[in-house]
């Protein structure tokens, strides 16, 4: 009688345990979704702007065509079909390609002075600050998630379920790794 009530006890304690690491890999997972989705929208914003931004640019710059047919490519690979890991690696690309864009405009004073080009830049900035923000909870909650999945014991529940890392949204920008110098 008593050992049967110690094995009960020992295997209710044991799916509590299970169930409560998977309910938490799933809380976690849902997490890294709904941070990936936050970011996504920023992303497809910003995506959405480009268009109107370098048609602005290319009234005035019209020689600069290497810069804008980058962007352009960029830009027009078809989105919605994007895998996470493809629209992580093309928004890095573009982070990369629009501060080069924005650049033109000091070769350009009359472009400097478009409102168009003004309130373009404006709402980019935004987007791209938008984009940093949602960025760093994205990461966050795939650092959260990523150390769930991999220690113990939600890594053997994890394991068992197939819960698998995460990446992280990583700019690789040598520009953004170095100081900036400031020459008088």
């Amino acid at each position: 009688m008593i050992p049967a009530i110690i094995i009960s006890a020992v295997l209710a304690i044991i799916i509590l345990t299970v169930a409560g690491c998977y309910n938490k890999l799933v809380r976690q997972r849902i997490m890294v979704d709904e941070a990936f989705s936050t970011m996504d929208v920023y992303l497809r914003k910003r995506y959405d702007l480009i268009p109107n931004l370098v048609e602005t640019v290319k009234g005035y710059a019209k020689h600069e065509e290497a810069v804008l047919s980058r962007i352009v490519s960029l830009r027009n690979r078809s989105y919605g079909n994007m895998s996470p890991e493809e629209k992580m690696a093309n928004s890095a690309a573009l982070s990369q390609a629009v501060p080069k864009v924005m650049a033109l405009a000091e070769s350009y004073p009359d472009l400097k002075a478009s409102q168009n080009f003004m309130e373009l830049g404006a709402q980019l900035e935004t987007v791209e600050n938008d984009i940093a923000n949602a960025r760093r909870y994205y990461n966050g909650a795939v650092k959260k998630y990523n150390m769930t999945v991999q220690t113990v014991p939600t890594n053997l529940i994890a394991g068992l379920f197939h819960f698998e890392n995460k990446p992280m949204f990583i700019l690789e920008d040598e520009q953004e790794r170095k100081n900036v110098q400031v020459k008088f």
